[in-house]
């Protein structure tokens, strides 16, 4: 799935393509996906210039002249910008055409969301906690929050409602720089150790947007091009191999349903 820097880097190359571009053409292929994509949106967006873009969480807002299109890419969607003359791809559901280009948004799995909104004011938005990038995830803010908390830490920073988009790769990538065992219970961390839990997961999340983000599977930006994080994971997806700082080996479990790689002589 996707996650922040995934959905921070396609928004960025978005805002390089599209920005000032008017929307000339409005094509819904396919509107079944996790929830029915409205048909009225052509009507909404039609000849509308996109102003510019930003993201919540892991949706992406085009910022319209009137009222935003919010997409969120589920566990397989991306977007690509392609000059119109080439036909669409079997998975293209939604297309939007400006003067040379075309933007489609490609979901084999469906599980994406495609929104048109006349404000802010939406229930997908205003249940999400904090931006992990800005000021308000403070040095205590994990630690005060964690305080009632009985689940593991790693399912405690990945609950959107707490703080958003720390995904499944970079929680498990923040939890071994910080030294912390992703089985540890939420409560049972200190003050200390949560501050570096902070410092460390804008460190990664912040490592991953300039690397483009993380192709695994599906990933890739507006270009085509695959993200290049990978080549920087230090636990996730090595299971059994050697731990980089200690020589142990790589240990990878299940947690609510995910897969968890760490370092059991490292984090404790």
């Amino acid at each position: 799935m996707p996650e922040l820097p995934e959905v921070e880097t396609t928004k960025n190359g978005l805002a390089k393509l599209l920005s000032s571009k008017t929307i000339t053409k409005v094509e819904i292929r396919n509107p079944n996906l996790r929830w029915n994509v409205d048909k009225s949106i052509k009507s909404k967006i039609m000849n509308q210039v996109i102003r510019s873009f930003s993201r919540r969480g892991k949706y992406i807002l085009f910022n319209l002249e009137e009222g935003y299109l919010m997409i969120h890419l589920g566990m397989s969607g991306k977007i690509k910008i392609l000059d119109t003359q080439e036909p669409p791809q079997k998975h293209d559901h939604f297309l939007l055409h400006f003067d040379k280009k075309v933007m489609r948004f490609n979901d084999p799995r469906r599980f994406g969301s495609i929104f048109y909104l006349e404000s802010l004011d939406h229930k997908l938005l205003n249940s999400l906690g904090v931006e992990p990038l800005e000021d308000s995830f403070n040095k205590t803010y994990l630690f005060e929050n964690s305080r009632n908390k009985t689940q593991n830490v790693k399912a405690f920073i990945m609950d959107s409602k707490i703080v958003v988009g720390v995904g499944n790769i970079y929680a498990c990538e923040s939890l071994y720089m910080a030294g912390i065992n992703p089985k540890t219970i939420a409560s049972k961390i200190s003050k200390q150790r949560y501050m570096s839990l902070t410092n460390n997961i804008k460190q990664v999340l912040s490592k991953a947007i300039k690397a483009g983000g993380t192709t695994l599977q599906d990933f890739a930006k507006v270009d085509g091009k695959p993200g290049y994080f990978s080549q920087e994971l230090s636990v996730y997806g090595r299971e059994n191999e050697n731990c980089y700082s200690c020589n142990g080996k790589i240990r990878r479990i299940i947690q609510n349903q995910r897969s968890t790689f760490y370092c059991p002589k490292c984090q404790k």
